[in-house]
């Protein structure tokens, strides 16, 4: 058992290989290294093929026999300094590895397809590999300095492959936006690591874990000091994990690929923080003030997120905003001591969302048959609606995904959300009654997304594709105003229904004024010009969205697996007189050595009646989204239930003000960017124009001003003492003149 821990270091090495032979390659034979790109994609997923299997390995030995394995090796001594790297395999590291091996497996096979038509194809696989290793090396790191290395090499691919189409401005300032935000948590992780240090003498977890805890215990340290330096790691995985107030870079990050939207920003890399968090909860568990703080930082982000993600456009914008409210979820299960839960959620949710992610792209490329490449078109839910008949696989697998993000059994997020919304009970009534809310709102914009992308027709003016004319239907968001820029809609806000063909000219929505208005002639145009791309009268072509080929779908296929069964891990089941599940089976030495709140007992009546509550609420944010969302086909039917809903004048006024509250909140992002710009981007900038004045003017201004004084000063003695005699006479009695003015005047 322990001959195979002894390789365990190869975990993070293997992928590296890639990048370091692309590279050799380009340099010394580039031509034949372009022309055989895919070779290294099928290098890649071979090595992390074999990574994954090592590691499924060592979970299955940590399962058996829960043995923990720690090697180092001196890297320097001096005096009483030693800096040691090494590899930590404990249950943790484990989970970890399986999951970023069998997520990374799936997002490459999925990305030879994607990015096949790419010019940076070969630049791709040799960043994703990088980031691969990366974060491996940072899940098997066993003390705060290796952590902090390999966590700046997480952070610098996440800034190459967020602006991998650099070209683009818009790409180009996501990843500096991304890069800028991360080093704020980053430099405060560094100072935390510095301040533990100071306090324990030592970086390995194991040995400042006991030392910490024996001083706190002692009294014989600050406790001032020790929550600062505790806050201070904190912060970097409340950047990394996008955590308020630190997540204004996720949204943004969604300008990369959509591969690495699934890999790093749903599965990987923002779990990254969490993964640091449950590291070091040794270390927190001790002091309350921290944990409470981790559990109200993370109960902000699971409400924000939500709310955010309510009136989004870019269907990958809202399940990125859908990630951070999840990873709110995970920080508040920390935050209350339900390590294991936390992590359960880990996982559940990085299979379920990177289905959602992977599916999302399928949409996206699909719907590029119709306009093009064109992030603004193909990603904007707005200009979707009805790809069921065009892609039933990635239809039924976003909706697989989308049931499982909501809760809805047998599905895996069910099993794990649901013990968190069950422990925040215990913890806190009002975190609970947030949580079951946002519970509701995740349900509601998850099938927002799902009925804008999929449900209705699509809006194809073409004869001669079926032999007959088709009704068409073009979704509209309930929140008005979706980007289509025409005089009247500008101007009135409200509920939009637009129906094309016969009914095209015909425009009706909520407004003040209950005007029935007609749509401008070059609107027409513009969302004709989005959805096709011939002429399909005179040329009997049309172009229709199509399934993704079936490198892309059997990737989506293996996701609803996971989707779909992961969740069994945490069923208990009777073991030994106890109902234990493989999780906790899995996790026991650290949920003994924590004292987490997960149960070793189940009270079944106690899971059903909560479970009945909290899929009820999911089902109610469902039936809302279906009653403001379902398309309309050739009528004003949902138009006309919510107008006899809202038919007295004072409600119909509360419900479209609620509405455009919601809708600016959600659009601009909660205004926490604007804010960010005015107090943080122009106060900079005014505090650096304030100390250039002053350096200019005052700094330099009093030399300046001493050597402009004595020039005129010499200039004017010059003048003075010209050896004339006639000139020192004239300024002799000048000055007597002066004296007795002034004399006789006083």
């Amino acid at each position: 058992m322990e001959h195979i821990y002894q390789y365990a270091w190869i975990i993070s090495f293997i992928p590296l290989l890639v990048p370091l032979l692309i590279g050799v390659g380009l340099l010394l034979f580039p031509t034949t290294t372009k022309n055989l790109r895919r070779i290294w994609a099928f290098c890649s997923i071979l090595l992390l093929s074999i990574v994954m299997i090592f590691s499924m390995k060592l979970s299955i030995q940590q399962i058996n026999s829960n043995f923990i394995y720690q090697y180092v090796w001196s890297w320097t001594i001096n005096n009483d300094f030693s800096l040691e790297f090494g590899y930590l395999i404990d249950p943790l590291t484990s989970i970890m590895s399986m999951l970023i091996t069998t997520v990374a497996i799936l997002v490459l096979i999925y990305s030879d397809n994607y990015m096949s038509h790419d010019q940076g194809y070969l630049r791709f696989f040799a960043y994703m590999s990088f980031f691969n290793t990366s974060m491996l090396g940072l899940v098997t790191s066993s003390n705060l300095i290796q952590i902090y290395i390999f966590w700046e090499l997480v952070g610098m691919c996440s800034y190459l492959l967020i602006g991998f189409w650099f070209t683009r401005p818009i790409a180009a300032n996501a990843c500096q936006k991304a890069f800028v935000t991360n080093r704020v948590g980053d430099f405060g992780l560094l100072l935390g690591i510095l301040g533990i240090y100071w306090i324990t003498g030592s970086f390995e977890f194991r040995d400042l874990f006991e030392i910490f805890n024996k001083l706190i215990n002692n009294n014989e340290i600050d406790f001032v000091f020790c929550i600062l330096c505790t806050l201070l790691l904190f912060a970097g995985a409340v950047a990394k994990s996008a955590q308020f107030p630190l997540h204004v870079w996720l949204p943004d990050a969604m300008e990369g690929p959509t591969p690495i939207s699934a890999l790093i920003h749903a599965a990987t890399m923002v779990a990254a923080g969490i993964f640091l968090v449950a590291r070091l909860i040794p270390l927190f568990v001790i002091i309350p003030y921290i944990m409470n703080g981790i559990s109200f930082i993370g109960i902000i982000t699971v409400l924000l997120g939500a709310t955010l993600a309510v009136a989004q456009k870019d269907i990958k914008r809202s399940l990125a905003y859908s990630t951070m409210s999840q990873l709110g979820y995970m920080m508040l299960a920390l935050g209350m001591g339900s390590y294991r839960t936390a992590l359960f959620h880990l996982i559940t949710h990085a299979y379920s969302k990177a289905l959602l992610f992977l599916g999302s792209g399928s949409v996206i490329h699909s719907m590029e048959a119709i306009v093009g490449y064109s992030p603004d078109k193909s990603q904007n839910m707005v200009l979707m609606g009805g790809l069921t008949k065009h892609v039933p696989i990635t239809k039924t697998a976003f909706l697989i995904g989308t049931l499982s993000l909501c809760g809805i059994p047998p599905l895996a997020c069910f099993w794990s959300k649901d013990e968190i919304l069950n422990d925040s009970w215990l913890y806190s009534p009002i975190f609970a009654i947030i949580a079951y809310l946002t519970a509701g709102l995740t349900a509601f914009y998850m099938f927002r997304i799902y009925l804008l992308t999929f449900e209705g027709h699509l809006n194809i003016n073409c004869k001669n594709y079926s032999g007959k004319k088709s009704s068409s239907f073009y979704s509209i968001s309930l929140w008005g105003k979706e980007g289509l820029e025409t005089t009247n809609i500008n101007k009135n806000f409200g509920l939009l229904t637009l129906l094309t063909m016969n009914n095209m000219k015909r425009i009706s929505f909520f407004s003040k004024t209950k005007n029935l208005y007609q749509i401008d002639q070059n609107l027409i145009k513009t969302i004709r010009s989005f959805i096709t791309i011939t002429d399909c009268e005179n040329k009997k072509i049309c172009s229709y969205p199509h399934e993704s080929d079936n490198t892309m779908l059997f990737t989506l296929i293996l996701l609803i697996l996971f989707t779909s069964f992961i969740g069994f891990i945490g069923i208990p089941f009777n073991q030994k007189g106890m109902d234990l599940d493989i999780l906790t089976q899995w996790l026991s030495p650290s949920i003994n050595w924590l004292h987490s709140n997960s149960k070793n007992s189940v009270d079944w009546y106690e899971f059903f009646i909560n479970a009945t509550v909290s899929v009820s609420i999911a089902f109610f944010g469902i039936f809302i989204a279906f009653f403001l969302y379902k398309p309309i086909y050739s009528s004003f039917k949902n138009f006309d239930l919510i107008n006899s809903f809202t038919k007295k004048g004072q409600n119909k006024i509360l419900f479209e003000k609620s509405s455009y509250i919601i809708y600016n909140w959600s659009s601009n992002r909660g205004y926490i960017d604007a804010f960010y710009k005015v107090f943080f981007i122009r106060g900079v900038r005014g505090l650096a124009e304030l100390i250039s004045f002053f350096d200019r003017r005052i700094i330099d201004g009093i030399p300046n001003g001493f050597g402009v004084t004595s020039f005129f000063l010499g200039e004017g003695v010059k003048y003075i003492g010209g050896g004339r005699i006639s000139s020192y006479l004239f300024w002799y009695f000048f000055y007597v003149f002066i004296f007795f003015c002034f004399f006789f005047r006083f």
